[in-house]
C-alpha cells in the first residue's frame, strides 16, 4: 500500500499545468481563481481627504491648550475640490471622503467643535489627526491581488476601487462526472429491489461545484462493458478530468478496473487509509481520471483528500491543502498503526481550547456522520489508540476567510 501522502504527491506531479484562463467581468468573477497579479494605476486613496465629517484646517492653527476661534470659508462635499490656498486663521468645513485643500493637514470632527455663524471655536487636537493619506491603503504599482487567489467579495471590491472592470481568470476545470452499477438507482425514480439510490454523484457534484469545477453530469453507467467503456471515452473527449465512484474495488462485477486498463494508463492504488482504500488515478486521452470508492463516505473521503488539491491545481489556486490545527480529543478512539484514520468529528471551543469528538459510529457507508460532524480528525500512520485528552489533528469541512 501507498500512503496518503504519496498517493497526493504523485497526483499532484503528474498533472499538467493550469486550464487556459479567460477575461471576465468583475460581476462575475466571485469565487474564480485570478490568472494574472492586478497592479495598482494609481494611489489609493488618490489625495490625502478627511476621514470624518468636521472642519479641515492647518496645524499652525491649533491651540495647544484652551481655544481659538477660526473663520469658516466654505462647506466642501465629498466629490468636490476646494479652489485655492486655506489661509492661516481659516477652516473649511468638509464632508467625509472629501480631499484636504491646500493648506490644511488635520481635521476636526463636527462633535468636539462649537460654531456660531460663521466662525467655529476649537481646542488642543493631535497634527494630521482624522486624515487619511494619499497612497496609505494602495500605492500606486504595488500588487494588490496576486495570481492564484480565490476571488472573494474583498478582493472585487478592491479591484472596483481601481477603476478595473475586467480580470484575467483561470477557466473552471470542467469534470465528468458518473457513477456506476446496476445496483444504483436515480433519484425520483421507483428503486428495484436490491438497488440503493444514487447519493454519491450528488454528494461529488456539489464537492466539484464548491472546488471551483464545471460539471458535466454524465448518469448512471450500467455492469455493461461495452456503453462503460464508450463512456468513459466520451467522457475523456469533453472534459479535463473524469471521475467516477464504484467499480474500483476486486470484485467480480466491478469493471471499471477492466475497461480502464483498455482505455487509459491507469494506476491502481490500495491506499493505507480507512476508510477508502482502493483508489485509481491516471489518463483516458487528454482527460486525467479519478475511479473512486463506492462507499458514500469513502468516495466523499478520497475526492477530499486526492481529487480536491488537483482541481486546485488545475485551477490555478496557490494553496491546494486545508489549514489543520490541534485540538484535545474529547473520548477515547480505537486506531490501528500502519495507516492514517480519518475520522468524522464535531469540533468545538471549551474552556479555552479546541475540543473534538466522533460523530457516533465511523463506517465508511454511514454519509450521516459527515451530516452530523464538522470537520476531519486525522490520526497518523504511526499512531495506535487515543485516550481522552490527548492532542489529534483536525481539518475542518468548512474554510474560515
Amino acid at each position: 500500500m501507498i500512503s496518503v501522502r504519496d498517493g497526493q504527491e504523485r497526483i499532484l506531479a503528474l498533472l499538467p499545468g493550469p486550464v487556459p484562463p479567460e477575461r471576465i467581468v468583475v460581476t462575475r468573477a466571485l469565487g474564480r481563481v485570478l490568472a494574472e497579479d492586478v497592479v495598482a494605476p494609481f494611489d489609493v486613496p488618490p489625495a490625502d481627504n478627511s476621514a470624518v465629517d468636521g472642519y479641515a484646517v492647518g496645524s499652525g492653527d491649533v491651540p495647544p491648550a484652551g481655544w481659538r476661534e477660526l473663520d469658516v470659508v466654505g462647506d466642501l462635499a465629498a466629490g468636490g475640490v476646494f479652489a485655492g490656498r486655506l489661509a492661516a486663521g481659516r477652516a473649511l468645513r468638509i464632508m467625509t471622503g472629501a480631499p484636504l485643500p491646500a493648506g490644511a493637514d488635520t481635521v476636526y470632527p463636527q462633535e468636539i467643535v462649537e460654531r456660531t455663524g460663521d466662525r467655529v471655536r476649537v481646542g488642543p487636537i493631535a497634527k494630521a489627526a482624522n486624515v487619511r493619506f494619499r497612497g496609505e491603503d494602495v500605492e500606486a504599482g504595488a500588487i494588490v491581488v496576486e495570481t492564484g487567489t480565490l476571488l472573494r467579495p474583498q478582493e472585487i471590491g478592491l479591484v472596483t476601487s481601481l477603476g478595473l472592470w475586467q480580470l484575467e481568470v483561470h477557466r473552471r476545470p470542467r469534470v465528468a462526472l458518473l457513477s456506476t452499477g446496476d445496483e444504483v438507482a436515480e433519484p425520483g425514480t421507483a428503486r428495484r429491489p436490491g438497488q440503493i439510490y444514487d447519493a454519491n454523484r450528488f454528494t461529488l457534484r456539489g464537492s466539484i461545484e464548491q472546488c471551483g469545477g464545471e460539471v458535466l453530469d454524465l448518469g448512471i453507467v450500467p455492469d455493461d462493458r461495452d456503453v462503460m467503456a464508450a463512456r468513459l471515452t466520451d467522457a475523456s473527449r469533453v472534459a479535463d478530468v473524469v471521475v467516477t465512484s464504484g467499480g474500483v474495488s476486486v470484485g467480480a462485477y466491478d469493471l471499471v478496473k477492466a475497461v480502464l486498463a483498455e482505455l487509459g494508463a491507469i494506476d491502481f492504488w490500495q491506499v493505507a487509509m480507512q476508510p477508502g482504500r482502493p483508489l485509481a488515478f491516471g489518463r483516458i486521452g487528454p482527460a486525467v481520471f479519478f475511479g473512486l470508492p463506492g462507499n458514500p463516505v469513502a468516495s466523499l473521503l478520497t475526492f477530499l483528500l486526492f481529487v480536491r488539491p488537483a482541481l486546485y491545481r488545475l485551477g490555478g489556486r496557490r494553496r491546494l491543502f486545508p489549514p489543520a490545527w490541534p485540538a484535545r480529543a474529547g473520548e477515547p478512539m480505537r486506531k490501528k498503526t500502519g495507516r492514517r484514520e480519518f475520522k468524522r468529528g464535531i469540533l468545538a471551543f471549551r474552556d479555552g481550547g479546541w475540543e473534538v469528538r466522533t460523530t457516533g459510529p465511523q463506517g465508511s457507508g454511514i454519509l450521516s456522520s459527515m451530516v452530523a460532524g464538522n470537520c476531519l480528525i486525522v490520526l497518523e500512520e504511526e499512531r495506535g489508540d487515543v485516550q481522552a485528552g490527548e492532542l489529534v489533528t483536525v481539518e475542518p469541512f468548512v474554510e474560515a476567510f
